[in-house]
């Protein structure tokens, strides 16, 4: 850390920087015995030491616990809320779904779709669902002008599906109107991932 520090006119606090990384305890230790997940987070810092204007990182929380991995969507947030450009490659879709403004989709070495990711959620999975539990009787009927509704005999789980901003609300208000008991109440609204696998297939990848 001291040696890239020493590369640049503009830097910034490297001990702070390798706190947040959770790397203060090993700022002392020999690169080779750090473990995967900790050298990861080596190479971030470093590539943040000089608090550059645009940096580039690629697949950046592969191989990391999940603690690790929130430290550093909360890093590279920091720094894009301070003006920093980040180019982030990941395989995650929860990742660019928290972290980016705009998603480029790729496959094959082709740019297929762009957008932000509400954007993209919006144009090509606008379905979203409600699924309840209740053993009131007569409900497809009850509740058939939202649409089909799709039960569960066994377990009294419903499921309606629907598009609009507005959907989850006209269930919430028709379940009212028609006095309808429930006992558990869930929405499903589709995420980057469900429009990743929808724009280049379910199969497995090579």
């Amino acid at each position: 850390m001291d040696l890239w520090s020493s590369l640049y006119s503009r830097v910034i606090d490297a001990d702070a920087l390798l706190a947040r990384l959770g790397l203060d305890g090993k700022r002392d230790a020999w690169f080779m015995t750090l473990s995967g997940g900790q050298k990861q987070r080596l190479f971030i810092a470093l590539a943040l030491i000089h608090e550059p204007e645009l940096v580039f990182l690629d697949e950046l929380t592969t191989g990391l616990d999940p603690q690790a991995r929130r430290a550093i969507w909360s890093l590279v947030t920091g720094i894009r809320e301070r003006g920093t450009t980040v180019f982030l490659t990941t395989h995650l879709m929860e990742e660019a779904e928290r972290l980016c403004d705009r998603v480029a989709i790729i496959e094959h070495g082709r740019l297929i779709e762009v957008g932000t990711p509400r954007e993209l959620v919006r144009k090509h999975c606008p379905e979203r669902a409600v699924v309840f539990t209740s053993d009131d009787a007569g409900l497809a009927e009850r509740m058939h002008r939202l649409g089909a509704v799709e039960s569960d005999g066994r377990n009294g789980v419903h499921t309606l599906r629907g598009e609009g901003d507005d959907f989850v609300t006209d269930v919430i208000h028709q379940i009212a109107r028609e006095g309808i008991r429930v006992r558990d109440f869930r929405t499903v609204v589709p995420t980057l991932e469900d429009v990743f696998l929808k724009l280049t297939g379910h199969g497995i990848r090579d």
